[in-house]
């Protein structure tokens, strides 16, 4: 009786193993975390039932358009990614897998994570304030100017709360409040940076992920720190005009030049 050939058995067996090891490996957890597209918030509306501006001791304009911040979100510490998650994620460019200590440092628990992200926003908020009444030439004795945008940390957002105070106050004006026109002509402005006190905006990352999420809401220009105009163009979602910049001045040159016809409007590329 003749035995059966040994090279169809050990192939059978080397079948059976890999496809053990693929069983296993698709639940091992990965020190990874995954970034997409968070929420957009327009500064001159309201979130979460608040305006996210609120201003006393000075006339307001009836602004139109809006100015939407925007934001990136992750997986949570605790959901560490799978194999099968990660190689799902790689090539989606609305994706972005990275190492899990880039979002949650290590040693940091995530209720450590979030004041620090508050702080930052805090910070961004008061820099936003002071940048903008300096802008206008106003007493920060005399305006009060109040920002709300709960569960949302980070300074990104420095640049369009600017804009928002601004729009709210003078438009594109010189200091005649319900005479200037709108900042963003009535479309949908959206955009990203950190801004100082002096109105120099710097870079905060995340920016092919952010444009995302601002074509998503009905974004048709997109103000980015001229530092990340590379990664801004990666993957850009069409119909969303990229205009950077690098101070608060180039931003409300550019609007008022994108709103009027007149002047140039600066390009990525």
């Amino acid at each position: 009786m003749s035995s059966l050939p040994r090279r169809p058995l050990v192939l059978g067996l080397c079948a059976v193993v890999v496809l053990a090891l693929l069983a296993v490996a698709a639940f091992v957890r990965l020190p990874f975390t995954i970034m997409y597209p968070g929420i957009t918030v327009n500064t001159l509306g309201v979130y979460d039932g608040q305006r996210v501006i609120t201003i006393t001791g000075h006339p307001l304009r009836q602004t139109s358009g809006e100015l939407r911040m925007v934001t990136i979100a992750a997986t949570p510490p605790q959901d560490s990614i799978s194999i099968g998650a990660a190689l799902r994620a790689w090539p989606n460019p609305s994706e972005a897998v990275v190492p899990r200590a880039a979002v949650y440092p290590a040693g940091q628990s995530v209720a450590q994570v979030n004041a620090q992200d508050q702080q930052e926003m805090n910070q961004s908020q008061q820099a936003a304030t002071t940048a903008a009444l300096n802008h206008l030439k106003l007493s920060p004795d005399k305006v009060k100017v109040g920002l709300s945008l709960a569960d949302v940390g980070g300074p990104s957002a420095g640049l369009l709360f600017t804009l928002g105070i601004i729009d709210e106050l003078d438009g594109n004006g010189t200091g005649k409040p319900g005479a200037a026109g709108d900042l963003t002509n009535g479309a949908v402005v959206a955009g990203t940076g950190e801004i100082d006190d002096s109105g120099q905006v710097s870079q905060v990352g995340g920016v092919a992920l952010k444009t995302k999420a601002a074509a998503r809401d009905g974004a048709t220009v997109f103000l980015v720190p001229q530092a990340e105009c590379a990664d801004a163009e990666a993957g850009l979602p069409k119909g969303l005009r990229l205009v950077p910049v690098t101070s608060l001045d180039d931003a409300l040159s550019a609007l008022t030049a994108l709103q009027t016809g007149v002047g140039a409007v600066p390009a990525c590329s």
